[in-house]
């Protein structure tokens, strides 16, 4: 289970403040207006800013640890590909930095570009892909990392509706078959039903604890009424 206790994280005049718990398994949409401090709660989960409170995973205090010692994996929305590399050797990063890679390590890599559709594109370099097989690039190396926690700050946004749903049907089924939690970062209510059993609402720097997600969007508070321009 992730536990926020007394969460603070600070940039300049703003503050985020959350207390809350995910259970494990879950997939959860992270919802809110711009600037309301989404992105900085995903930032915050993966090491990237200081905080001051208890981040807890599985009741172990993560707080104080390095992104790179954490239990989460981040996927961005520009994907965060080495151009000048392959699919193949973009997703090997995910293992060894050197991509000096054994026999067996060179196995996975290529059974990581399998699950995420990628047969035979291995030697590709990202500008010769597709948005869509781009992201799959990255969810191939999020793969390898063999994360419990799966950190996604809108991934798909640049995609069309039809590839961002395939996309979301992809993560979902991924963290499914690894039992990965996961967090979303989302603008869109419709991506955030298609992918989330529960939604997280910020306001202002404030982090609501997870709702199921048809509870909360067929009766929002006032404030996400408002964000979603439903009139009350």
């Amino acid at each position: 289970m992730l536990i926020l206790e007394g969460l603070e994280v600070q940039q300049d005049a703003f503050v985020l403040r959350a207390d809350l718990s995910v259970a494990p398994g879950s997939r959860v949409a992270i919802i809110g207006a711009s600037g309301a401090g989404k992105s900085t709660l995903l930032a915050a989960l993966a090491g990237f800013l200081p905080v001051r409170g208890s981040i807890r995973w599985q009741g172990q205090e993560i707080s104080g640890l390095s992104p790179a010692e954490r239990p989460g994996a981040v996927v961005f929305q520009d994907n965060n590909l080495f151009p000048h590399l392959t699919a193949f050797q973009n997703v090997a990063m995910g293992l060894r930095a050197s991509l000096r890679l054994s026999a067996a390590e060179h196995q996975q890599v290529e059974d990581s570009l399998t699950r995420v559709g990628l047969v035979g594109m291995g030697a590709r370099k990202p500008g010769q892909l597709s948005g869509g097989q781009q992201s799959r690039v990255t969810l191939a190396r999020m793969l390898l990392q063999r994360k419990p926690l799966v950190l996604l700050d809108e991934p798909f946004a640049a995609l069309g509706p039809a590839m961002r749903a395939e996309m979301l049907d992809l993560v979902a089924a991924l963290c499914r078959a690894n039992g990965s939690t996961a967090l979303m970062v989302s603008h869109d209510p419709t991506d955030a039903r298609r992918f989330a059993d529960q939604v997280i609402w910020v306001d202002a720097g404030v982090v609501h604890a997870p709702v199921a997600t048809d509870a909360l969007f067929n009766a929002p508070p006032p404030a996400l009424a408002a964000y979603l321009g439903q009139q009350s």
